[in-house]
């Protein structure tokens, strides 16, 4: 049967893109966020995945404001982004896990989770960039892909409570599925912030912080807040959160927490990364 190997939870702020095309990485704005992530490329190297699933939110690529899933799984062949207008360069398409794909969204539908299944699928920035960020300069990615697409855009949301039910329902379709691959579960998105309206920069470091602590240790400890209460706290588009609880939720072993990394300023968003080993 698959393996799960662990989990990397990041954020997917486009500016990261542009940063990455113009060879930033060593600018003192942008070097606190890049010096976060070789740890993990020696983790990904230890641990040598197969597959990513790669847990996101799409921000009017594939999904628009008139048929907006609240829970989609990519089954295509291969997954292309375009461009959306940040000036990030279109990357190589990801080659899909057909078989995973179809295995999940049979596993999840018999799990009580109606999900959109989708043959044909772009890709955004949320899926795009931490790929870019966890395998850099790469002419072919090393790993196939399942995208599983969360609806963070348009109300009424999933449930906090839901997105961690979610993980779980994956993390048991994937070590269900009857092959010899090692997955690596990728949670993309937030953490704290909101571009837009009255707290246009809000920020909230002390909940980010906390909610870091709480998945090493109470992983369903933000399930216990309401979609509004998470709005409050971190900011409209800070409620990605919800990526990270469904990446969480998936690890089904003994977790431990192999890396952390929080910085502030990137483009008014609180930006974090963590690292989680999955062991029987």
């Amino acid at each position: 049967m698959a393996t799960i190997v662990g989990a990397v939870t990041s954020s997917h702020v486009p500016a990261i893109g542009r940063a990455i095309a113009r060879d930033l990485q060593g600018d003192p704005y942008w070097k606190p966020f890049f010096d976060g992530f070789p740890p993990v490329h020696q983790w990904l190297t230890k641990v040598k995945p197969d597959v990513a699933v790669v847990i996101y939110n799409d921000h009017g690529l594939n999904f628009f404001l008139d048929k907006m899933p609240t829970f989609a799984v990519g089954a295509a062949p291969e997954y292309r982004n375009a461009d959306e207008g940040w000036g990030i360069p279109v990357v190589p398409p990801f080659r899909g896990e057909q078989d995973l794909s179809w295995h999940l969204i049979e596993s999840l539908v018999e799990n009580e989770f109606d999900v959109t299944t989708c043959q044909e699928m772009l890709v955004d920035h949320a899926f795009t960039l931490p790929m870019a960020l966890l395998w850099p300069g790469q002419g072919a990615w090393p790993v196939t892909t399942v995208p599983v697409c969360i609806n963070t855009v348009q109300f009424p949301l999933p449930s906090a409570a839901r997105c961690f039910k979610l993980g779980q329902a994956i993390g048991r379709a994937i070590e269900s599925w009857d092959a010899d691959q090692r997955v690596v579960v990728i949670g993309t998105g937030g953490l704290s912030h909101q571009l837009d309206g009255e707290r246009a920069g809000f920020i909230n470091k002390d909940f980010d912080l906390q909610f870091m602590d709480s998945l090493a240790c109470d992983p369903q400890w933000a399930t216990k807040y309401s979609i509004p209460e998470l709005v409050e706290l971190t900011g409209t588009q800070g409620v990605e959160l919800l990526m990270w609880l469904a990446a969480r939720g998936a690890l089904t072993g003994r977790v431990s927490k192999v890396h952390a990394n929080y910085h502030i300023p990137i483009s008014n968003t609180a930006s974090g990364l963590m690292v989680f080993e999955n062991q029987p």
